[in-house]
């Protein structure tokens, strides 16, 4: 045999097992990620859905309902207080007139400022609850993970297959506890 031939020989066999071993590694990579156990929660259904979540709507509600009505009322008097200028802006002497806009201008900053403190205090609360309400969908979620031997749960992706989807175990045990 030449030795040029030789190490050629030699060559092609450390390919041949070189891609035998890459093989054998990709096939234990293969066989060890079939292994993975996946599990995904939609976020905005346990946000839309849960028992919880419906229960903190309704008691924000609840807490919120006298200040909306008091933005109802005030809004209602403003407009009150624009038709009535409207309506005798030609009867009224200009010092009435300018006394009615001026009034007409503080209620409606008024109102502007209790609006926004409004929107302000109950983003504040909902933000409030939203935490709570992820604190114990996540201590669920890490509870049916340890008990079903999940590997990874994903609260986000861009495509799921419905097939690992648990959000449904995660509503009904956010039900289940009080």
């Amino acid at each position: 045999m030449a030795p040029g031939s030789m190490k050629e020989s030699m060559l092609k066999k450390s390919l041949i097992w070189g891609l035998a071993g890459l093989t054998m590694l990709c096939a234990g990579t293969f066989a060890s990620a079939a292994e993975l156990k996946i599990g995904f929660i939609d976020q905005e259904r346990i946000t839309r859905e849960s028992a919880p979540a419906e229960r903190a709507s309704k008691q924000l509600e609840k807490e919120f309902a006298p200040r909306a009505q008091e933005l109802q009322r005030r809004e209602a008097q403003i407009k009150s207080l624009q038709g009535q200028l409207e309506r005798d802006a030609m009867t009224l002497s200009e010092s009435d007139r300018r006394a009615k806009e001026q009034e007409l201008g503080r209620l409606s900053l008024d109102f502007q400022r209790m609006q926004r403190e409004y929107r302000e205090d109950l983003n504040l609360r909902r933000n409030q609850e939203l935490s709570a309400l992820f604190e114990r969908a996540n201590r669920i979620i890490r509870q049916i993970a340890e008990a079903e031997k999940y590997d990874i749960i994903f609260q986000e992706a861009v495509y799921r297959n419905p097939k690992i989807d648990i959000t449904d175990k995660v509503l009904k045990a956010l039900a289940d506890s009080k």
